[in-house]
């Protein structure tokens, strides 16, 4: 009878260890901040709060000169299940979730294969930078930006949808 318990509890704690979506996963504060990427007049926003009772709020917004091409209101939460996923409502759409696939301490990927496009969601950082990427499953058709925070002098600019291998590997 000993042995029986003692396996499974063993399975037990197991099954509650490494899973990518569960609740011993932090949220990703290194996110957190007002961030920006311009390249001439076209200019891309985000905004995300720090983590707090399981939610990060977010909101970026893209567009040219003065003129709003698009915006989104964002969020990153825990759900009572432990599960994180972003969830994003394009230009004030119906929200679209997307559940957390893996996570390290610089790095998060999301994803939602059912969605039509984006189904791939990854941000990254690299020093300073935050680095944004959708993609379909597979990685194909990625669409990327690199973010500096707001207010810090650009340096050189990046253009959007940039296809360079500054992605972490994996994901």
């Amino acid at each position: 009878m000993f042995k029986h318990i003692i396996a499974a509890v063993s399975l037990l704690t197991l099954a509650g260890t490494g899973a990518a979506g569960t609740a011993d996963v932090p949220l990703p504060n290194w996110m957190a901040g007002a961030w920006i990427e311009s390249d001439g007049d076209a200019w891309a926003e985000e905004y995300w709060t720090p983590a707090r009772g399981g939610l990060m709020i977010g909101a970026a917004r893209t567009g040219k000169g003065k003129s709003l091409e698009s915006w989104e209101a964002t969020r990153i939460q825990t759900d009572d299940s432990g599960t994180v996923s972003f969830i994003a409502s394009p230009n004030g759409g119906a929200p679209v979730r997307f559940s957390m696939v893996s996570a390290d301490r610089t790095a998060i990927v999301f994803a939602n294969p059912a969605h039509d496009y984006p189904q791939r969601i990854r941000y990254w950082r690299v020093g300073k930078l935050l680095r944004a990427e959708i993609s379909l499953a597979d990685g194909s058709m990625p669409m990327r930006w690199e973010y500096r925070p707001m207010g810090e002098p650009s340096g050189v600019s990046t253009p959007s949808q940039k296809s360079d291998d500054g992605a972490p590997a994996g994901g």
